[in-house]
């Protein structure tokens, strides 16, 4: 059975094997200090969050967000990372998880949640299909490297 809630300390290493599987996916590796920042943002609670998924107790999946202000809405929530253990694939993980952040974000007011993903991204886009629309927006990014 799944189930959804909050991360604590001792699911810090788990935490870290999942985001690291995500990053690997997307082709890249965090720093120490990246991965610390974002565990310090979950923890706190207030910019950024981060549910787990648990499947017989054991966390197979995570899901990070935070909500922000829009210009022609009221406030939307944006569902930054989303990652389930290979073993848990299929079996309704990543659904709870998007249904979760989006119990969250209704209870605090938010008119809707939305992600990317990268048009390859098959596997994952099977299940987006089923529980969200595709706006059909692509996306454009100017790096600012410091």
């Amino acid at each position: 059975m799944i189930t959804i809630g909050g991360l604590t300390e001792s699911d810090r290493a788990t935490w870290e094997n999942l985001f690291a599987g995500y990053n690997t996916f997307y082709g890249r590796t965090l720093p120490a200090d990246r991965v610390d920042r974002a565990w310090r943002e979950f923890a706190a609670g207030e910019r950024m969050h981060a549910l787990g998924a648990r499947l017989d107790g054991e966390l197979v999946g995570i899901v990070h967000f935070f909500t922000h202000v829009s210009t022609t809405s009221d406030d939307v929530c944006y569902l930054q990372d989303l990652f389930t253990d290979e073993k848990a694939r299929g079996r309704g993980a990543g659904r709870a998880l998007i249904e979760a952040v989006a119990g969250w974000a209704r209870a605090r007011g938010c008119v809707r949640v939305y992600w990317h993903t990268q048009t390859s991204n098959t596997t994952a886009r099977r299940l987006y299909d089923q529980v969200a629309v595709d706006k059909g927006f692509m996306q454009y990014q100017i790096p600012l490297d410091a």
